[in-house]
């Protein structure tokens, strides 16, 4: 049977949330795709659904979703691609059509790159990659913990360390953004972005800032970042933890993870998790696992070089 293919609208938030909850299932054995979190890449506001965005349809049953989108700045395009198993057809068609939407997006800067992350065993064929020159460029983890109200109990922090959360100062949450700036600068795919793009990015708008944490050293000034979100259904979640480079094998980190465990595990919640580059310099990988941290899956990244269009 052929299929259709047709921009997404955010009318399809629902039917994209439960194709992504069957994709969870198949790749890592349960749903943990939100319905806020398709709301938000649907309204994201560097995607223009009429030309970023493509289902697939058999029968009026959804097979495949992909979004592109370009808010790395010059160079990169990065996208979305979700595709039932046994449906290679539809997993191509839109391939093929984000990769013609990628190139006149990017193809202006140069060397300019679509850049696409997958479960290690997706639902997508690989062949499809390959055969159109995609290539991996980076494994990251996601991390899980099991976490014990009683057992996880708030630590005691490095002598001269102090804590604050930035729920009641703007200038904190800025001060935020700029330690995550400086910290995670030299972390592979890292783009520098300013304070309100960096926002839009994390789709932060409606972030609980008392769950985002800056800590001081006395005679260093702030140190560290810690910047948590607990809007996932499945787990809380550790999106950043940055300590600034000179002020690292100090015990900030490991403070602040442990700081994040109680936290959650005081709020009711079973799980933590946080995804880590598994090349990363800073030894982030071996800290986590230090503190109990085991892996749910891997993601590889996959590139695909854009040529300007002639």
């Amino acid at each position: 049977m052929s299929f259709i293919v047709r921009p997404a609208g955010p009318g399809d938030a629902a039917d994209i949330c439960a194709l992504l909850n069957a994709v969870d299932v198949a790749e890592i054995g349960r749903p943990e795709t939100d319905l806020a979190a398709v709301e938000a890449d649907l309204n994201h506001p560097d995607v223009d659904l009429a030309t970023d965005s493509w289902l697939a349809f058999q029968g009026g049953r959804l097979l495949a979703y992909a979004l592109v989108w370009a808010d790395s700045g010059p160079g990169r395009v990065d996208c979305d691609h979700y595709v039932l198993p046994g449906h290679p057809g539809a997993a191509a068609a839109l391939l093929d059509r984000m990769a013609v939407r990628a190139r006149a997006m990017g193809g202006g800067a140069g060397r300019s790159v679509l850049r696409l992350q997958l479960n290690v065993r997706p639902t997508l064929d690989l062949a499809l990659l390959t055969a159109r020159g995609y290539r991996t460029v980076r494994r990251y983890q996601v991390m899980t913990r099991a976490l014990e109200r009683a057992a996880d109990l708030p630590p005691a922090p490095p002598e001269g360390l102090t804590l604050r959360h930035c729920a009641t100062d703007e200038a904190d949450r800025r001060r935020a953004h700029a330690l995550v700036e400086e910290t995670f600068a030299a972390h592979f795919g890292h783009v520098d972005r300013a304070y309100e793009p960096w926002l839009d990015h994390l789709d932060a708008r409606d972030l609980d800032w008392s769950l985002v944490w800056i800590a001081s050293l006395a005679g260093h000034g702030d140190a560290a970042v810690l910047l948590t979100r607990d809007d996932r259904t499945s787990m809380g979640w550790v999106s950043h933890i940055g300590v600034r480079k000179e002020l690292r094998g100090r015990g900030v980190g490991g403070f602040l993870l442990r700081h994040g465990f109680a936290t959650y595990a005081a709020r009711g919640r079973e799980t933590v998790g946080l995804g880590v580059d598994v090349h990363n310099e800073t030894g982030a990988l071996g800290l986590y696992e230090a503190h109990g941290m085991r892996l749910h899956y891997a993601v590889d990244t996959w590139e695909l070089a854009l040529h300007p269009q002639g």
